[in-house]
């Protein structure tokens, strides 16, 4: 006679670990962002739509959709180099450069702002050097990109490097021997593997520059209708006691981001199930 020995977890069961995540995911996410959109309900739909469709709101939304995706972009390709460095090569100071990935993560905004701001002005070490050839970084849109890209980089390199890791090199080192090309073995193999990481670290870099403000407000220069960002508009409101204005224009921008977040993980679902096939 053959006993089966009941599996047990290290948690709580199914209905004490789905009522806790439910509340709170309740707690911290779905009640404030509800209050968001209550807040705006005080609102008609033509006090709303003048609100949130003035020229300087929406000159606000393109900087920060387009030099996030930019950032975002910027840094999956960037990302990718980075972590196959980091994984496929051994030099002197790699465990210096492999902890220096985090820095943004562990630096203030505010000084990582202020940090950025102080090399790139135009008396800066590298703004000097760039005024020279005609290029201004900081107090324009170029400097929101440049913040963006220093405080999304780790997101990528780090959701990448584990895939590259259990990567063995024996697979590489196989289609060099039935003749491929450097490109056409990261093409066939290397990049179909790592494709949903990127993809997701690509969402992670996306997410979080949208929502910055710390580390932007410094380097950006906050001029209206050129480099001001949508996170400061709602604080400049917030700090003018308007407060359904600011809720309104955070209710599309929450709108507008779960689209794109969507969007990319619809993306990120489809590369995934036609890698598995």
């Amino acid at each position: 006679m053959q006993f089966r020995l009941k599996q047990r977890s290290v948690l709580p069961g199914f209905n004490l670990a789905l009522g806790y995540t439910l509340l709170y995911m309740g707690l911290i996410v779905l009640i404030p962002l509800s209050a968001a959109f209550i807040k705006t309900a005080d609102l008609t739909w033509t006090e709303f739509w003048t609100v949130v469709t003035t020229p300087r709101v929406l000159a606000s939304y393109r900087l920060t959709f387009g030099a996030s995706l930019l950032a975002a972009l910027i840094n999956a390709s960037a990302g990718l180099v980075i972590a196959w460095v980091l994984v496929r090569y051994s030099f002197p100071g790699k465990r210096l450069v492999d902890a220096m990935v985090d820095l943004p993560f562990a630096l203030p905004t505010a000084v990582a702002g202020i940090a950025l701001t102080a090399l790139y002005a135009g008396n800066g070490w590298i703004g000097g050097v760039l005024a020279l050839i005609g290029i201004k970084v900081a107090f324009t849109p170029l400097g929101v990109v440049v913040a963006l890209v220093f405080i999304s980089l780790p997101f990528v390199i780090r959701t990448v490097q584990p895939v590259l890791e259990d990567l063995e090199a024996e697979v590489e080192e196989a289609a060099a021997c039935l003749g491929a090309t450097r490109w056409q073995t990261f093409r066939w193999i290397i990049f179909p593997a790592v494709r949903p990481a990127l993809l997701t670290g690509f969402t992670l870099a996306f997410a979080r520059c949208i929502g910055e403000y710390g580390s932007v407000i410094f380097i950006a220069g906050n001029l209206p209708m050129v480099s001001e960002i949508t996170p400061l508009l709602i604080v400049t409101k917030l700090e003018q006691y308007d407060y359904r204005g600011a809720t309104a224009i955070a209710v599309v921008m929450l709108v507008i981001s779960f689209l794109l977040l969507l969007l990319i993980n619809l993306l990120q679902w489809w590369s995934q199930r036609r890698h598995a096939t």
